[in-house]
């Protein structure tokens, strides 16, 4: 037998909640393992965590994609021209601009992933942020020469000027070497790379790594006036100095600190969580006045999964950057972007930041096809996912009146539910106490429902008490029944059962 080398920690928990399984095939919503001879399919209620907004392997795509390979697709063809990137990005500025109401376009930066999509608007908004605080140096730079000149001319004392220069350009040096510093909800989740951890909220994936990059400033989104407090309590003042009557003054400046919100319309790993009206309206108010840009994260919200194409559409909330993935790869390609408003936009960014597998054709060309099938029919498949997600949510509701003991919430929208579980600390079973402090439990759940179900469905990564089930568009009401029933059985095991038979058997 081979030594397990490849992540074997990671190995072990999946062992240990039942879910090692080896999938060899996928099709639709069905992922395939082998048991003997035989194939076992599985029912997908993960999908690929809102990669598979078209199913696993859509013949569409993949008649495509070999199409493509076949006719030997340059894959590699780096700092050339790209015009399948640039129709790429004309279908998402059609799309947008549709959706926001707003004429102005958007610029695209691509990437690989999702994680990648936010290291670069990261990037992109310490740029803005560099370019502003540049500015503002110079100007207080001239106002420190006029002060100077003054004093050559006799106009003003010599010692006080020299001393407030110098107090005035140590305070403002210190300043300029503060790490910058991020809005995000609490719950939020963007990655887990060096800079993008640190705007996510867990802290066992960000506080190791908190010395690398940038830090966020996290914002409770239940609680009026505290996105306000967080601001106030980071304001920093840039010194400037002017003169006065032959006085030289000392003036404060705002010092731009923040480089920018970045939230997502719906908490993915957060526990499924819609943004608040009122926290939108507060986040771009907010942004407006720090002069920031919002960067709205739809790599596991957009792509149609919640009835629109972007979740965002339906908060009114509009971004000055988008970051897209995971379903414009169409479940095959790694393919992400992010996208920046043409008044924002820093044109020079494009020669400090690349990638060597971004922007190439295969995974373009495949990108664009996944957004024609997305938009046929005049978005037909955005419908679709607003249904089959009423369907979903509707049953999962009569779930929750069924076992009031067991099911604490339905949330979400579209086909991006979450099914929140009372916890069981205080359970009067030792299992279900023991499976609770495992900090595991969502994963026995999931666990489960593979092992005598076949259904596959996992909590979310920042919230294991909440089941989340992101299929495709092509979910059937069979499959929803499917569901459903294994659904009831596990909440009959936590119930009646003391949860006796939701760890597997060694």
């Amino acid at each position: 037998m081979t030594e397990e080398l490849a992540e074997p920690y990671l190995r072990g928990v999946l062992a240990t909640a039942g879910l090692d399984v080896e999938y060899v095939r996928g099709d639709g919503d069905t992922l395939y393992y082998r048991k003997g001879d035989d194939e076992v399919p599985v029912l997908d209620f993960v999908g690929g965590y809102g990669s598979t907004m078209l199913g696993h392997s859509n013949p569409e795509i993949i008649s495509y994609a070999r199409e493509l390979l076949a006719g030997q697709t340059p894959i590699h063809a780096q700092f050339s021209r790209h015009p399948y990137a640039n129709e790429v990005a004309a279908k998402l500025n059609t799309i947008i601009k549709r959706e926001t109401g707003s004429d102005e376009s958007y610029f695209a930066i691509f990437a690989n992933s999702g994680a990648e999509a936010i290291e670069a608007a990261m990037k992109h908004a310490e740029f803005e942020r560099y370019v502003r605080l540049e500015g503002l140096r110079a100007e207080i730079g001239a106002n420190i020469e006029a002060v100077r000149a003054a004093v050559t001319d006799g106009t003003v004392a010599a010692a006080e000027a020299n001393a407030l220069i110098a107090d005035v350009t140590a305070h403002n040096e210190a300043l300029a070497g503060r790490t910058p510093l991020f809005l995000t909800p609490v719950g939020s989740f963007h990655g887990k790379l060096a800079g993008s951890t640190q705007l996510t909220y867990n802290p066992v994936y960000r506080v190791v790594f908190s010395a690398l990059a940038a830090q966020a400033r996290f914002v409770p989104v239940d609680e009026p006036g505290a996105l306000d407090a967080v601001v106030e309590s980071e304001r920093r003042w840039l010194h400037d100095v002017a003169i006065d009557g032959g006085q030289v003054k000392v003036v404060q400046r705002p010092f731009p600190g923040f480089c920018a919100v970045v939230l997502e319309p719906i908490l993915g790993e957060g526990g499924i969580h819609e943004m608040p009206a009122t926290f939108v309206r507060d986040i771009q108010r907010v942004a407006a006045e720090l002069e920031i840009p919002v960067v709205v994260d739809e790599i596991q919200s957009g792509m149609g999964r919640t009835g629109a194409f972007l979740a965002s559409t339906h908060l009114g909330l509009r971004g000055d950057y988008y970051a897209l993935a995971k379903s414009l790869g169409g479940g095959i390609a790694k393919a992400a972007v992010m996208l920046v408003r043409a008044s924002r936009y820093q044109s020079n960014f494009e020669m400090m930041h690349s990638s060597t597998f971004a922007k190439d054709s295969f995974s373009c060309l495949i990108a664009a096809k996944v957004l024609d099938t997305l938009e046929a029919g005049d978005g037909e498949i955005y419908r679709t996912a607003e249904s089959r997600g009423a369907e979903l949510r509707n049953v999962l509701q009569d779930l929750m009146k069924e076992f009031p003991e067991v099911i604490k919430d339905v949330r979400g929208r579209g086909l991006m539910i979450g099914l929140e579980f009372l916890e069981q600390g205080e359970a009067r079973s030792a299992i279900l106490r023991e499976l609770h402090g495992s900090g595991f439990f969502g994963y026995y759940l999931s666990g489960f429902l593979l092992r005598e179900h076949s259904i596959r469905t996992f909590p979310t990564s920042s919230a294991v008490y909440t089941l989340r089930f992101e299929p495709s568009a092509n979910i059937s009401t069979a499959d929803i029944a499917k569901l459903a029933e294994g659904l009831r059985d596990l909440c009959g095991q936590i119930r009646d059962t003391d949860g006796q038979r939701l760890a597997p058997v060694a």
